[in-house]
């Protein structure tokens, strides 16, 4: 959970040097608590050999946002870590979530004075 922690820090202290726009970080946060809970889900359902969620699902969410609710869910529901497929792409979707964000709170992000207006 320190990486959460972390980057959350982060994104308060951008927030607070007007680097990022405050509903982002809420943005953030409800995506994790959607990819977690959907984690769950889906652990749920591969203990009960239910329909399970497709990994790209998974993916998509973690790549919306949703990485540090993942990363949350993975360590303490021990849901898809030990998987070095799903961890290689997983860890891809946090690097491009990151990247896209540093790029939108430079003052040349073109999407940073859109999302000024949340």
């Amino acid at each position: 959970m320190g990486a959460c922690s972390l980057f959350f820090a982060i994104l308060t202290l951008a927030a607070l040097t007007g680097k990022l726009p405050w509903p982002m970080i809420w943005l953030y946060a409800a995506a994790s608590l959607i990819t977690f809970v959907t984690y769950r889900i889906d652990k749920s359902a591969a203990r009960q050999g239910s329909r399970r969620t497709p990994e790209n699902t998974l993916h998509l969410l973690a790549l919306m946002g949703g990485w540090p609710g993942a990363l949350i869910a993975q360590q303490h529901l021990r849901h898809k870590s030990a998987k070095t497929s799903f961890q290689l792409v997983f860890r891809a979707t946090v690097l491009l979530n990151c990247g896209a964000l540093g790029l939108l709170s430079t003052q040349a992000g073109a999407l940073r004075s859109m999302l000024a207006t949340l």
